[in-house]
């Protein structure tokens, strides 16, 4: 199946954010922690272009904590600062102005020794939909400013935030890219919520999930699950979809005659994935790039 999405708001989204950057002082790319790669946007480099940037590794709750460091390593290398946070609990999501003023030292010194007052820091947050923008935001601003939800597309518009005294953020629709090179890519944003269900093959997301954990986390598949052996060959595709049939007889998701509805169980797959009730679970590492 092949995965496109590139709503005509997003390409006023890009439009938007070009026209702001003579503004921004940093931007501030937000990411999936459990899929780096493929939640990294490549327009963003083209839209953001010298711009100074801090990475922000969001959802690391629900990744695996020895993967995400290897990711932050691997962005130093870049030339980027990173953190890693969550923005639904709070954790370390205050060390984000901190290290905005880290990275832009030598520009407020410059403005310090020319007798100047510092303004607040103005930082463009930008992102794949469903990343955790909005929640986030809320989180730096504390208060609740930004809508939020548990499915793509929900910030429409601009809009500015402050952030105490020190920062200012401008909010943006989240930006997919017009064609998935690397059907890979759109498979795993589609696991992780990223793409809205209504456009997809909820089945076949689903089988692609199942596939991705068998190879990767096989223990914490069946131990959720109660699975009683993995399959011989996790490439053969009459062994996944005997997985995802144990998994909607475990949890009941029978039709007449003793079918499984693989519709059902593949939902209550993928909803459980996103909710992290299989564990902390990184679908990328940096070798992969």
């Amino acid at each position: 199946m092949s995965i496109q999405w590139f709503p005509g708001h997003m390409t006023r989204a890009r439009r938007q954010i070009q026209e702001k950057l003579k503004l921004i002082d940093l931007a501030i790319e937000l990411l999936d922690a459990r899929i780096p790669l493929s939640s990294r946007n490549p327009m963003v480099d083209e839209i953001l272009l010298d711009k100074p940037r801090l990475i922000v590794l969001n959802k690391a709750d629900l990744a695996d904590a020895k993967t995400t460091e290897q990711w932050m390593a691997d962005f130093k290398a870049e030339g980027h600062a990173s953190i890693a946070v969550d923005s639904s609990t709070g954790t370390k999501v205050n060390e984000i102005p901190v290290m905005a003023k880290q990275i832009l030292h030598e520009k407020i010194e410059r403005q310090i020794a020319k007798g100047m007052n510092p303004r607040a820091i103005r930082a463009l947050i930008v992102g794949i939909p469903n990343v955790g923008k909005s929640t986030l935001i809320n989180r730096l601003a504390g208060r609740s400013i930004a809508e939020t939800g548990d499915r793509p597309g929900v910030t429409k518009g601009q809009q500015w935030i402050k952030v105490g005294k020190e920062m200012e953020l401008l909010d943006t629709p989240g930006i997919l890219w017009p064609k998935f090179e690397d059907q890979l890519v759109g498979y795993r944003l589609a696991m992780t919520g990223a793409i809205r269900e209504q456009i997809l093959n909820v089945e076949d997301i689903a089988f692609f999930a199942v596939k991705e954990l068998v190879k990767r986390y096989w223990a914490a598949l069946a131990e959720r699950f109660d699975l009683d052996k993995p399959p011989s060959d996790p490439d053969d595709s009459d062994e996944i979809v005997r997985v995802m049939e144990e998994i909607g007889r475990k949890r009941g998701c029978l039709v007449s005659g003793g079918r499984v509805d693989l519709e059902k169980a593949s939902g209550i797959i993928l909803r459980e994935l996103r909710a992290g009730k299989l564990g902390r679970i990184t679908l990328e590492t940096p070798d992969m790039m």
